[in-house]
Order: C-alpha cells, then structure tokens, then sequence
C-alpha cells in the first residue's frame, strides 16, 4: 500500500474522512436553515417571507464558486472588523468552519424550496383537524407534518446530499485540506497527478455509493404504511 500511494494513503485518507465530515456538518446546517427558510415562506410574515425569498433567489441564481468566494472573505473582513473596534484579538476563520458555513448557506437555498414544495405536498386539512383537536404548533410539525413532509422531501434531499458532496471539491481553494487538496499535493510531489486525483474521484464515488443506501433505507422507512398504486 506504501509503495502503490508513495507514502501519501495517509494524507489521501485523512483528506477523505475531513471531505465526509464537512459534508456531514453542511447538511446539517443546511438542513436547518432549509426548515427555517421554508416556514419563514409559508408561515412567515409578509417581511420575513420576503426575506426568505431574497436569500433563495440571490443564491440560486449565483454560481457556488463565486458564493464560497463572497462569503468566505465578506466573513473574515467583518470579524476582521467587529474585532478591530472592539479592540479584541484577531479572530481567524478556520478552512473546515468556514467551508461548513459557506456550504450550508448556499444549499439551504435549495433545502428551502424542496421543503416548501414538500410541506405544500400534505392536505392542509390535516393540520386542520390536528389544531383542532387542541394539539399544539410543535406537536403538529413534530408529529403529523415532519414526517410526511420528509416522505415527498426525500428524493430531493438526496439529490441536494449529492451535489453538497461534490461541492465539498470546491472548499479546497480556500485551503482545506480535503481529498482533493491532499491529492493535488501528492500528484505535484510525485508527478503521479493523474493517479492521484483519479483516487480522489473514486472517493467521492464510493461516498455516493454508500449514500444511494442509506437513501433507499430511508425511503423505505419514511413510506411505511403507504399503498403504492399499481397499474
């Protein structure tokens, strides 16, 4: 194994499991501001719906590279500012919480949408006769809407885990060390690039892989009960 990766399957490896901890931690965070986002639209008020749709609208319609950028360094220069006047030490961003931020807003535009068209996939008249039956607005979500809205959700959520996995690739430019960047560096010291990013490209394959069943798991799991219609 040494000889096949030079001495670099450290580097590759540790490159690979920081590539599924960010993702991890950016679908979290888009998770949540997906729910936030999608209940501002629907149940907002007038202002914060709109709010909700400036966000959406401004992030989808800008490139995610020329996001990362924006918001990377706009995020730095207002620390570098608060911390400035308030005479503190200089806080630096660390690569792995700034690509966990950077990645989070900008999916959980797209959180946003699945979860509004997912919560207006359920009859209204549920959360109807749930009120009326004196249930609170969290018992409500928690147990009538969540679920269902999670079984139209699904197939988008997966695809939004998908492309929050390949957009990890793009936080190397702002210098972490993901599989990308550790193959980048193993490829410049042993003139073996192509090997070595084709090891980062098979990475990303098998994280994929792997995802497609817990995916179909989950699928599974948010449809029990439900008849599938049959021709």
């Amino acid at each position: 194994m040494k000889t096949l990766f030079d001495g670099y399957g450290g580097l590759v490896l540790d490159g690979a499991l920081k590539t599924v901890q960010l993702a991890l931690c950016s679908l979290a965070l888009a998770f949540v501001i997906g729910l936030f986002g999608a209940s501002a639209k629907l149940f907002g008020s007038r202002v914060i719906a709109r709010l909700a749709h400036g966000y959406t609208a401004l992030v989808r319609g800008a490139p995610d590279l020329v996001l990362m950028l924006l918001l990377y360094y706009s995020i730095q220069i207002l620390l570098n500012g608060l911390t400035e006047r308030m005479h503190w030490t200089q806080i630096d961003i660390k690569p792995f919480a700034a690509g966990v931020i950077v990645l989070g807003l900008i999916h959980g535009a797209y959180f946003t949408e699945t979860f509004r068209g997912a919560f207006l996939a359920i009859p209204r008249g549920q959360m109807e006769s749930a009120t009326s039956l004196g249930m609170s607005p969290a018992h409500v979500l928690a147990h009538i809407l969540f679920p269902q809205m999670m079984r139209f959700a699904l197939p988008a959520v997966g695809n939004n885990w998908q492309v929050i996995v390949k957009s990890t690739a793009l936080v190397s430019i702002i210098g972490l060390s993901d599989v990308v960047k550790a193959a980048r560096d193993a490829g410049k010291s042993t003139t073996r690039y192509f090997f070595f990013i084709a090891v980062a490209a098979f990475v990303y394959l098998l994280i994929t892989t792997i995802s497609n069943f817990v995916l179909l798991y989950l699928e599974k799991r948010y449809n029990v009960g439900v008849r599938k219609v049959t021709v």
